[in-house]
Formats: C-alpha cells, structure tokens, sequence
C-alpha cells in the first residue's frame, strides 16, 4: 500500500499553522526560513491581518497558505513519512512540485512573494468574486449552474459529494454575475464567497498571468523526482517543461482535484494526506482514505492511520 500527498488551493486569510509553528522546532526553523526569502516576519506569515491591496494580500496569502502545507511536509519526514504520489490545486500545484523536486523552495517563495507587485486592475474594471456551487451529476447535466451565462466561468471541480447527490464546483467571473445568479437559482446552489475579489482560474486573470511569464520563464524547473500529478488536465507531469507549463496557465485555467485524486488512484495510493486547511473535510468523495492535516494530534492521526493500514514507506523517495 502506498501513501499520496495531497495540498489544497486557496489563499490563507485566517491564522494556520500557530500550534504546529509551537509545538515544532522544524516548523520554527522553517518559518525563519520563509521569512527570510520572502522579507515578510513570522508574525506576518503566521497571523497577522493581511494587506488591504489586492494583489498584495493575494500575494501574503499565498506565501501564508503554502509555508504551512511544507510545515506539514517536514513534520511528517520526521517520522520517515513520505509519499509515494503528489500533487495538489492551484497553488497546492506549485506547492507539491516544489516538493517534488521540480523547483527550489527559495525559487517559489520568492516568487511568490514578488507577486505583491502585479499591477492593481482599473478603478473602475469591473469587480470580481467566486462562488461555491453545488451541481448535478449524471448525463445531461450542465457542466455548472452558471453554463452559457455571460460573466460567469467554471474555475474548479472538487468533484462529487460523499453521498453521491451532487457535485461541488468553483465558480469565478464578475460579481454582479455570481451574484445575479445565485438570487436565480435554488438557494444554496450557488454561494458567492465574501471577500473573494479575484477570479482566479479564469482568462479574467490574464493581466496577472502575463506579469508572472518572464519570472517563471526565468525560474529553473527540473524533472520531478516522484509522480506528480497535474490539477489542470488527468496527466502525470514527467519533465521540467510540463511543470514550468502548469506554474504559466495555473492562475487562467480551470482545476480538477478530481484529476488530482484519480491519477494518484493510478499510481496505486491507498491512503491520501491532505495538508493544510483548504481542501473541504468530510464532505468530498475521495477513492481512497484521507487524513486531514494542520494541527499537531492530526500528525498522530496519520501516523497511525499509515500504521494500520500498513502502507509500506520503506521504498518512497525523500522530498525535497
């Protein structure tokens, strides 16, 4: 039996990560590090209010939500715990090909960081938003409940629900859209998220995409050094041009967990672990068991959720 590694997307707004950050020497160590490539303080990275600009909040939070994940990472080698699969969404992406060997820590974080400076939108650019959204499986079904309306883009899929009834989508585009289409539909069916005014995964994020190009084009990618498994399309990124590929359409193209999830099913994963907060717990239908991971007794969790499962770590590669 194998174990799979699994990061979440999203920007961190909320304090993650103190009770690790306390409890672990590791975790200390490593926010010092972060601290030092990015120029922000601990405070700042840990639980700090983010910045009030757009593109620098987006940034902070960004730098936020992966140095907890790798926290979470160096936590469990610790414990000799390595994955024999990897992968994750949106900047989850770019997180597990970091430690998949493809790009160097100090390499993400800095450009991370140097996100900060992406040049704001217009005044007067229409404002944008997402949107959870709850739709139906089966043949026939729409794609998403905004199909077909203007404004309005299909920017994840979580895949279906653990009872089977529906499917959790991420919906971005402008707000007025979203907005209007909630007041539309059924309630609950679409859910415009407060405080989300960039609508990420969508050609909306185009301005950002083409700031980023030449750092990313300027970042050395290498091959990865376990499975690696792209949220963007069902593939397994083999060279350091399909990953320096993904760092360039993630912030435009839509993502998949459920991309994610099967292609570690492939690799034969029998249990997945799930770093950070950001991917929904108990609601997603995963092919395998997954532990959950941002505090300490969760470590304990999945230690001894792989020891009773007998998943076999002796022949998995050390990250980076």
């Amino acid at each position: 039996m194998s174990l799979g590694y699994l990061f979440g997307g999203g920007v961190g707004t909320e304090p993650h990560g103190l009770e690790l950050y306390r409890t672990y020497p590791v975790v200390r160590s490593w926010y010092e590090q972060v601290a030092e490539w990015t120029g922000l303080t601990v405070g700042q990275i840990l639980e700090e209010d983010l910045p009030a600009a757009q593109e620098e909040r987006q940034s902070v939070g960004t730098v936020r939500e992966a140095a907890l994940a790798i926290g979470v990472h160096d936590v469990l080698a610790t414990f000799n715990l390595r994955p024999a699969a990897i992968g994750g969404l949106s900047l989850g992406a770019m997180t597990a090909s970091c430690l998949a060997g493809s790009v160097g820590r100090q390499q993400l974080f800095e450009m991370l960081a140097g996100s900060r400076d992406t040049p704001e939108l217009p005044a007067d650019a229409p404002e944008q938003g997402i949107a959870i959204a709850f739709g139906a499986l089966g043949d026939g079904a729409p794609s998403h409940p905004g199909e077909g309306v203007p404004g309005i883009y299909l920017a994840g899929d979580f895949g279906p629900t653990t009872d089977g009834t529906q499917r959790i989508l991420m919906l971005a585009g402008h707000a007025d859209a979203l907005n209007g289409l909630a007041a539309q539909v059924l309630p609950g069916t679409v859910v415009p998220l407060p405080g989300r005014t960039i609508a990420v995964h969508t050609p909306l994020r185009r301005h950002y995409r083409d700031f980023m190009a030449p750092r990313i084009d300027a970042i050395p990618f290498a091959d990865p050094e376990v499975p690696l498994l792209s949220c963007l399309e069902r593939k397994m990124l083999r060279s350091g041009d399909e990953v320096r590929d993904l760092f360039q359409r993630n912030s435009t193209d839509p993502i998949s967990l459920v991309d994610v999830y099967s292609g570690m099913k492939e690799q034969g994963v029998q249990l997945g672990l799930v770093m950070g907060p950001s991917i929904p717990e108990g609601i997603l239908a995963f092919p395998f068991p997954v532990v959950h991971i941002e505090q300490p007794e969760h470590i304990e969790q999945a230690l001894s959720t792989a020891y009773d499962l007998g998943i076999d770590l002796t022949g998995a590669p050390a990250l980076s």
